[in-house]
């Protein structure tokens, strides 16, 4: 494996731990008041990583076949705290496809948050185990199926709930 996949495959490892981390202590109630615009931090910062991937060639595994994992770790907990903290703006609309399906689909902050989650901790997994070509080819295939619309989506989400925090303010009186 080239040092340029090293380099991309820690990077995106980086970007993954640090997502699963930060998305862990805001859904424990660590962000307070600024749980959203921390959330809207953390996806940004993933999102990234995402980009990188989608930028980069196709990553093609050896017999293009993934190796066996034992089962992922249950993440229902973190989706679970995520939608009690989150259950006033939890459920929104979006477009799944503004190109291929443009109906409007009910969403929810906590599917989606946690969805990235547990696609990243896959590749994660992978990477950890000294597989790191595997990890990016996980991390690209998952990034282009799955866990790029919810990142996207959940960033049009949080960025307009931060707006609306910052923008929709009750107009004062003024003293005449």
């Amino acid at each position: 494996m080239s040092d340029e996949w090293n380099d991309l495959a820690a990077r995106v490892a980086g970007h993954a731990q640090n997502f699963i981390d930060g998305l862990t202590r805001l859904a424990g109630g660590e962000g307070g008041d600024a749980t959203l615009p921390l959330l809207l931090v953390e996806v940004a910062q993933v999102s990234l990583a995402g980009t990188q991937l989608g930028a980069a060639q196709d990553v093609i595994l050896q017999g293009n076949v993934e190796p066996a994992l034992s089962d992922d770790p249950d993440i229902d907990p973190l989706r679970t705290a995520l939608a009690a903290r989150l259950a006033p703006v939890d459920d929104y609309a979006e477009v799944f496809d503004p190109y291929k399906d443009t109906v409007v689909t009910p969403y929810r902050l906590s599917d989606d948050l946690t969805a990235v989650a547990a696609d990243l901790i896959h590749g994660l997994r992978h990477y950890q185990a000294g597989r790191p070509l595997e990890a990016l080819w996980w991390w690209q295939y998952s990034y282009f199926n799955t866990w790029g619309n919810h990142a996207g989506a959940a960033l049009r989400a949080l960025q307009a709930l931060v707006a609306h925090t910052r923008l929709d303010v009750v107009e004062e009186g003024t003293a005449v």
